[in-house]
């Protein structure tokens, strides 16, 4: 029977609640069926180099504060530049993601890309920080950018970043907000290693959206012409 790989997830105050338990969940569940392993400062088990040599993927859930998340984490960030630059596996959910930019942050992302508020943004679909359902262009296959895209999948979002700095169809795009092309996903190399980040939640379980206002009818209704 072959060894389940190994996935580190982190789990502290930095992320929120439930964040963490949803993409373990992802991860034990994918075609990898990794072998998840919490680590944090309150956890049995915290960063450390010894840890993420016998591991394949470290991955960061979504959290409320960036300036809080990268004051815990900034002591291991070489420790997981190293991780990353000889081999191994980042991923990045909304929080996770503007941890791998560079201000601040790990700086895993390669020269000229950098992480930014998508809410900040010219035609973002929501221009602050509640709770919402948006609409995001995913691509699924590899190969030709672009080439198989679900256009306008409905994502749980909460201030979640984007990605600046890629030029056109780069294959390296995986996802773009549907309202104004901004880069919402993406894979890129770092030495030996690769950094996976989405500014938006598609790791979002049906609780999450147990919102107090339905985004999904508001923008549902806003985006359905009228007879």
């Amino acid at each position: 029977m072959a060894t389940r790989p190994q996935a580190l997830v982190y789990r502290g105050n930095a992320a929120c609640d439930g964040c963490s338990e949803v993409v373990a969940h992802v991860l034990e569940t994918s075609p990898y069926h990794f072998n998840v392993t919490y680590c944090g400062p309150d956890e049995s088990v915290d960063l450390s180099a010894e840890v993420l040599s016998s591991a394949a993927v470290y991955a960061y859930p979504g959290g409320p504060d960036l300036n809080s998340a990268w004051k815990e984490i900034k002591e291991h960030a070489e420790i997981i530049r190293n991780f990353v630059r000889d081999g191994g596996r980042y991923m990045g959910f909304c929080l996770g993601a503007y941890l791998a930019g560079r201000s601040p942050g790990l700086g895993l992302l390669p020269k000229g890309i950098d992480t930014d508020s998508e809410c900040e943004q010219e035609g973002a679909q929501v221009s602050d920080g509640r709770d919402a359902v948006i609409q995001v262009d995913w691509e699924f296959n590899s190969g030709s950018p672009y080439s198989n895209v679900q256009r306008g999948r409905w994502l749980y979002f909460q201030e979640g970043a984007m990605l600046t700095g890629f030029k056109g169809e780069d294959p390296r795009i995986l996802a773009r907000y549907s309202s104004n092309g901004d880069v919402a996903a993406s894979a890129t190399s770092f030495g030996r290693g690769f950094v996976g980040l989405t500014g938006p939640h598609p790791e979002a379980t049906k609780d999450w959206f147990k919102l107090e206002i339905s985004w999904y009818t508001m923008l549902r209704r806003q985006l359905t012409p009228t007879r």
